[in-house]
């Protein structure tokens, strides 16, 4: 693969070599980017059987992907396993073909086309252009299926490692085991908030309210090298997946051994492996794996161990030895490698894990030994998910943490834990499956063997040079730790377990939760009563005493910490601009009213309108009652509206209501995930609020399902900016390497704003490895995106806001130097609410009404928007103050000056003047880095901030802070002409008929007059059939999004993708041509990810459509004739009807609403997932009437020739559909009538 190239230019080389080897184009392809084929697929046992042996021979690559490949006579496209990318095909009847990311690129007769269809997930399409054939992966697919006896030599050759038995009895305990409790690093944390929740609940515990702890590298603690290390995720370029609701693309399947050394000779041989159902081993199958004696089957263990008395050179040396053992090895005919550190002793301590794996494995790549054989990891030292994902990520096959098995046999012994061991054992194995599904999946990953060796990491407080040599040019941004460091943690922790006394009790290291005697936390008790005590008495010295305990802590926390800024002549205090203007500046966190309660909710709004800073609704919607002022003047309304990936609330009403739509990519303490909002958290507001029904869990799903791309994310702030001309589009990403580049896609998008949020940042609930090892501080993040926009010349046109504990006016200093206009609180201002940091917020306990649904709770809530609007105003005046001293009058002047900004460990020796830079535009040594130290008095002084606060050379002659507004360019657009001769319908409510022909380059046609509509009559919008428009053509992206009541779109033609988008009442119905010959119920119609968190009334669509059709439906009815794969995912209302064939995953996370199938197959159940719904048959005669209603108006609206035959053949129809319905649903549903009964007789007997 030639080196320096992108995905697809790599994907392209492997292809080529493949294909001049002698393998057919769908051969290579398949072998290349193969479909799903889990229990969950519907394919042949053959077919599995041909994935499964490629699977050995290479890993899959990845989608998202739409692939047009050709040898100059086949020519072919696929989509990969998720689908994820639009890809439609059209033939005509002169043998015409047509593939295209979009329907409507060249313009046809519709008597001309005999097809039209679309490509499907994992599914090949392949013209032969000699023979003028066309071929369907089915028969393509049994060809490759049948070529070989796959199957035969799986099943002669293949080791189910499951399957293997031993008389050996393997003892789950060790010797040693409290010293070697003390070696490994563990702390009565890790077993009580860590093991026993995942041994118990079989999955990975929550937490909430974020991380203030120090970054490793800041920490006066020995710690584990893990702990340097960060995820990486998705946002924006490729989506994460959802490893839940779409666990049938997802595998952890793993094989060990070693490929034979030809893999483009087909061979039995090549299937000589032990196959893995996941990666986590159990000492009986690391025994077994080790013994295993026949078929070829050759293992050796290695030593993970060096001379603690030795130091750094016993470190070094321990690790080149195993690295050419490892090598030796693989000479010898091994073909896999055990590496433990299971013979620790009072000489011989840990090498850390991650560290010889990373070694062994690029070292036998540097050698050209790696595949040869795998690498097992036998070790004490990990015990939580993300120690498994590093394993895994830098070359593991699969893990023996036999310390966490020790301590589940301990655990049961002294009753500590109410389960048996297997059991015990088996939660825990279940929680790490789980928790690596999570993780790959946040980088969009489906399969363990596309992520193992992958490096999907950075680290923070690395040195460059140990990255470099160790761990494969891991990213590490700030430098920081050499082989010495490790070596000096190693050595401390097993100097605690064996050269002094070891006590029954481990070390409490007090990491999440405060404890006086552990590790920092910048929320303690000391900071948090002295902040609520100053803004509750109004008190300004009070804030500063506050203010002094954060700035002048004795041991840093946050990189920041180490940073001050260069104070010049300073100026009067009068000259500086007022408080009232910087605190417009100032926002309050995404916080939904759902994960935080009603008051706390409305008193935060309330403080900000009153401040003219902004709050934010979060993602759960807002009450429309608080659109108006209230009698008193007083306002509740939330100025920034977000739109998250579950869109809960998002109406045309909610979008015409806001001053900033908020498009939330990622969120800071979990980046890559979705949510949930349990159902008893769902009371009658919320589930108003969210359109849904009381006590219906709510799922947000991880992606944006209209953003895949940095193209769709356009097409999104397109449709909001024309649902609302005034209101500026901002997008949130979370900070990590790489974050600059997407936001200068993000500002081309046409963004106004782009917020960099930190992963220190506080959530109601998150998986406990999220808050503590995704995403980056805000310092590093913040910087990469204003340099980038900077030297891209994008800066001018957008604002940067930041979050992530911003606490005093310092802070805000800083971030404005590092680039940030603005600046967002959470944390800091529920504390100003009096929550008091229980971290309870995901139990519905809270204990002051904050973060709670339950009514008694809350009515402890005593906060007040006067204290907010005190810490606002205090943090105002110190900026004011720090301004002063600084010689600036405004914040303005000092945005992105990173010269400014001193270094404190290097007493502002370096500093420059940027009025310099105009003549002297040579910024490469403009910091320089601290001096290297051969033996530091603390990690941190490691520490090199010059990529941190590097001032690009186009600063000097380019904005470094927002200049002028985006040119959104929607001046043009379909709907001005239509809201100019819609007016009477707009304004009079007269009924109005339009006429309009349709092109592809015509997108979010009704958005702008939806928004309009919205303006004047809410969510109402206009009576029924006021206003009727037909189109003609080829609709593009989002077509009717957001459509208003009273509008009625019918389209003859067909649609791209996301038509019906948050529809809001109004009516959309789509048919083929007059014209066209094709059988419509046989064609596809439309594209992807139709009625998108559609809200209420109707969609007829006479024709097929493709994936997620529905998705996140909250009221809509639907009517369709045939679907892809998830139809109906995360819906939580509506009806939908499904007039034919449907695709995998139906039904996927559905928690309201019903569905009707037409199951003329018979096999249904086969495409459906019933994790959360149940199957009837249609007996009850209401139902029926329903189902009948439903038909005979898509036959009204759409002409439909299927409908028209199943209402002339009703009886006998009627008994070959499949009612889909949500348990939960159907639960709820059942106790609202027993309610209703109940009162009914409490009622009659009163009147008795």
């Amino acid at each position: 693969i030639q080196p320096g190239m992108s995905d697809s230019a790599s994907l392209d080389n492997v292809l080529e070599f493949l294909v001049a080897s002698g393998l057919s184009l769908p051969h290579a392809m398949a072998m290349l980017v193969p479909e799903s084929s889990n229990e969950k697929n519907p394919i042949s046992e053959d077919l599995k059987a041909f994935y499964e042996y490629h699977s050995i021979l290479m890993e899959p690559w990845d989608g998202p992907a739409a692939l047009l490949f050709s040898d100059g006579r086949f020519a072919g496209g696929m989509l990969d396993r998720n689908g994820l990318r639009p890809a439609r095909y059209l033939i005509t009847k002169n043998d015409m073909m047509l593939v295209a990311s979009e329907v409507g690129v060249m313009d046809f007769e519709a008597n001309e086309i005999k097809e039209k269809g679309r490509l499907q997930p994992g599914k090949i399409l392949m013209v032969d252009t000699e023979k003028g054939e066309i071929y369907y992966d089915g028969e393509l697919k049994k060809q490759l299926a049948e070529a070989k006896p796959y199957k035969t030599w799986l099943a002669n050759n293949r080791v189910e490692l499951d399957e293997l038995k031993s008389g050996r009895k393997v003892p789950h305990t060790v010797d040693n085991y409290d010293k070697l409790l003390r070696t490994f690093g563990y702390s009565r944390e890790d077993i009580e908030k860590i093991i026993v929740p995942m041994c118990t609940g079989g999955a990975e515990p929550v937490g909430s309210m974020g991380n203030d702890t120090p970054l490793a590298v800041l920490s006066d603690r020995p710690q584990l090298l893990y702990n340097y290390f960060r995820q990486q995720f998705a946002q924006v370029t490729n989506p994460p997946i959802d490893p839940i609701r779409e666990e049938l693309v997802m595998s952890l399947e793993e094989y060990i051994g070693a490929v034979g050394n030809n893999i483009l000779v087909p061979s039995e041989s090549h299937c000589k492996m032990v196959r893995l159902n996941h990666p986590i081993l159990t000492n009986t199958q690391l025994d077994l794996l080790c013994n295993i004696r026949y078929k070829g089957f050759n293992a050796v263990k290695l030593p993970m161990l060096f001379e603690a008395a030795k130091g750094r050179e016993g470190l070094k040396s321990a690790l080149d030895e195993l690295c050419k053992k490892a090598e030796q090895s693989v000479t010898d005919g091994v073909n896999y490698i055990i590496l433990s550190d299971k013979n620790v002793d009072e000489k011989l301590a840990p090498i850390p894990s991650l560290l010889a794996v990373s070694a062994v494995h690029h070292h036998l790549i540097s050698v050209q030994k790696r595949v040869q054989t795998a690498l097992v990891v036998e070790t004490g030292e990990m015990r939580e998910v993300m120690h498994a994902a590093l394993l895994l990520g830098y070359g593991a096959s699969a893990i023996n943490p036999y310390m966490v098995f020790a301590i589940l046999k301990e655990l049961e012994d002294k009753h500590e834990i109410q389960l048996n061991y297997e059991t015990a054992r088996k939660n825990y194995v279940k929680s790490i499956c789980k928790g690596l599904f999570k993780v790959m999946s946040k980088m969009g990953i489906s399969t363990i063997r596309s992520y193992r060796g992958a490096k999907l990491f950075e680290a923070v407080g690395l040195d460059a040079e140990l990255a470099r040599t160790y761990f494969g040019g891991t990213t590490s941004n700030v430098g920081g730790i050499r082989l010495d460091e490790i070596a000096r943690d190693s050595i401390a922790m097993h100097h605690q377990a064996f050269d002094q006394p070891v006590d029954g009790m481990l070390e409490h290291k007090g990491i999440y939760s405060f404890r006086k005697d552990g590790e920092k936390h910048a929320w303690n008790p000391e900071t948090i009563s002295t902040l609520q005590l100053a803004t509750r008495l109004g008190s300004y010295k009070k804030f500063k005493e506050y203010s002094r305990m954060v700035d002048e802590k004795e041991s840093p926390i946050f990189l920041r910490d180490f940073l001050t800024f260069r104070k010049q002549k300073s100026i009067p205090i009068e000259q500086v601009e007022p408080a009232e203007e910087i605190m417009k500046r100032f926002v309050t966190g995404a916080m939904s009213f759902g994960s935080i309660s009603k008051e706390a909710h409305e008193t935060m709004a309330m403080a900000m309108n009153k401040i003219h800073g902004r709050s934010n609704t979060g993602e759960g919607g807002e009450d429309p009652a608080r659109f108006t002022p209230r009698e008193d003047g007083l306002s509740l309304r939330s100025s920034i509206k977000q739109v998250a990936s579950g869109r809960f609330g998002v109406t045309t009403e909610y979008l015409v209501n806001a001053d900033e739509i908020q498009i939330k990519v990622a969120q800071g303490a979990k980046p890559g995930e979705g949510g949930q909002l349990p159902g008893y958290k769902v009371n009658d507001i919320i589930a108003k609020t969210r359109h849904s029904i009381p006590g219906i869990s709510l799922i947000s799903p991880p992606p944006h399902h209209d953003i895949y791309s940095i193209e769709d994310l356009a097409q999104l702030i397109f449709d909001l900016k024309n649902v609302n001309l005034k209101a500026e589009i901002s997008v949130k990403l979370v900070s990590e390497s790489g974050v600059g580049t997407i936001a200068a896609g993000v500002a081309k998008a046409k963004a106004d704003r782009i917020v960099i949020s930190g992963a220190e940042g506080g959530t109601g609930a998150s998986p406990v490895s999220s808050i503590r090892y995704a995403g980056l501080p805000p310092e590093l993040g913040l910087s990469e995106t204003q340099q980038t926009l900077v030297m891209n010349s994008l800066r001018g046109q957008v604002r940067l806001q930041t979050d992530g504990q911003l606490k005093t006016g310092r802070d805000i200093i800083l971030m404005a130097l590092l680039g940030a206009e603005e600046f967002g609180f959470a944390t800091s201002a529920l504390i100003v609410l009096w929550c008091v940091m229980m971290r309870k917020c995901h139990m519905n306990t809270c204990p002051v009404g904050v973060a709670t649904q339950d009514e008694e709770l809350r009515k402890r809530f005593h906060g007040r928007h006067e204290y907010l609007v005190n810490f606002f105003t205090f943090l105002a005046e110190e900026v004011r103050e720090h301004l002063a001293e600084m010689g600036y009058s405004k914040l303005d002047d000092i945005i992105g000056r990173t010269d400014l900004i001193v270094d404190k460990r290097t007493h502002g020796t370096q500093m420059t003047q940027i009025e310099q830079m105009a003549t002297d535009q040579n910024l490469k040594n403009l910091h320089k880095s601290p001096k290297s130290v051969s033996s530091a008095c603390h990690k941190y002084d490691l520490l090199d901030f010059s990529h941190l606060l590097h001032l690009p050379e186009q600063a000097a002659y380019t904005p470094i802070h927002h200049t002028t507004n985006q040119v959104h360019q929607i001046e043009n657009v379909k709907d001005t002409d239509i809201i100019l001769h819609a007016k009477g319908a707009i304004e009079f409510q007269q009924e109005v008929s339009l006429d309009y022909a349709i092109a592809n380059t015509d997108r979010s046609v009704g958005a702008m007059l939806s928004g309009e509509i919205a303006k004047r009559y809410g969510n109402t919008g206009l009576p029924d059939h006021t206003l009727n428009i037909k189109f003609k053509g080829s609709a593009g992206q989002s077509f009717g999004a957001f459509l208003a009541h009273g509008v009625h779109f019918r389209l003859e033609g067909e649609a791209n993708d996301y038509l019906g988008k948050g529809l809001s009442g109004g009516r959309i119905s789509l048919m083929p041509p007059v014209r066209s010959t094709f059988v419509a119920e046989d064609n596809t119609i439309a594209g992807n990810t139709l009625l998108y968190v559609a809200t209420s009334v109707e969609v007829y669509i006479n024709g097929r459509v493709g994936e997620r059709f529905c998705v996140r439906n909250s009221g809509a009815i639907a009517v369709v004739e045939g679907v892809g794969d998830h139809c109906c995912e995360y819906m939580t209302g509506g009806r939908v009807v499904v007039l034919g064939r449907t695709g995998r995953n139906f039904a996927a996370g559905m928690s309201g609403g019903v569905a009707y199938v037409w199951n003329k197959a018979g096999d249904f159940d086969y495409y459906c997932n019933m994790e959360m719904v149940e199957l009837s048959l249609i007996e009850d005669s209401t139902t029926r009437k329903e189902l009948h209603e439903l038909i005979r108006k898509h036959y009204h609206y759409t002409g439909s020739h299927l409908a028209g035959k199943m209402l002339d053949n009703w009886d006998k129809q009627v008994d070959e559909f499949i009612q889909i319905v949500p348990i939960e649903y159907k639960k709820v549903l059942q106790e609202e009538q027993m309610k209703k009964l109940q009162q009914k007789i409490a009622e009659m007997q009163r009147d008795y």
